[in-house]
């Protein structure tokens, strides 16, 4: 499939039920969107729509972000399941951000973000995953955390640790996430957790539509 094609194929799956009162085109808002979650900035987003004569801050394209409220499809099935948690910066302090990835097809099926790591949370996290996917038969694929592998064993999970090969799924969406966060700061600045939060859903739904 072309990129053109996954690109429109995005667009048709964002709705924009929060609409009321917005003069905007649906088309424009959409794209906007999208050109955001796939990797403009919020201010190179905003130049792209004044070229077809919409002229928008770039605090209603974040606004439109967060109500439009994308999640990655629930559902899945899938038979390795990389899992792993990584630190993202938010303002000052620093939060734990948890995420599954089916290795095979390197779409994201759910991400967290916690203001800390414990095995409390990373069990919850599995649970969570539980709930919205068929992990029951899938094999779990584990680094050096413990608090993952504790998860896993808690919910009764087969995994292996596993430090390179089929983990390279997670690695790359990673290092993607960081560089959203670290070169377009006013993704995050002054942002609450639960807005990164849903940000960090909201990527994972455009991601998995343009992998």
């Amino acid at each position: 499939m072309s990129k053109n094609a996954r690109l429109n194929g995005c667009l048709d799956e964002i709705e924009l039920g929060f609409v009321e009162r917005e003069a905007t085109p649906k088309l424009l808002m959409k794209l906007g969107i999208q050109l955001h979650l796939a990797g403009l900035s919020l201010s190179n987003t905003v130049s792209i729509l004044e070229i077809f004569g919409v002229e928008r801050a770039r605090s209603t394209v974040h606004n439109w972000v967060h109500k439009a409220d994308l999640q990655p499809e629930s559902d899945q099935n899938p038979d390795h399941v990389a899992v792993d948690e990584t630190v993202i910066q938010l303002n000052d302090e620093r939060y734990w951000l948890y995420a599954a990835v089916d290795s095979e097809t390197n779409e994201l099926l759910h991400t967290k973000l916690e203001s800390t790591r414990t095995n409390v949370l990373a069990h919850a996290f599995i649970a969570e995953l539980r709930e919205k996917h068929d992990v029951e038969n899938a094999v779990f694929l584990v680094d050096g955390a413990a608090p993952l592998k504790d998860a896993c064993h808690r919910h009764g999970l087969d995994f292996r640790y596993e430090k390179h090969g089929n983990r390279n799924s997670v690695e790359r969406v990673f290092r993607e996430i960081k560089r959203r966060t670290t070169n377009f700061s006013n993704c995050f600045s002054n942002a609450e957790a639960k807005t990164a939060d849903d940000w960090l859903r909201s990527f994972s739904f455009a991601w998995n539509q343009l992998i």
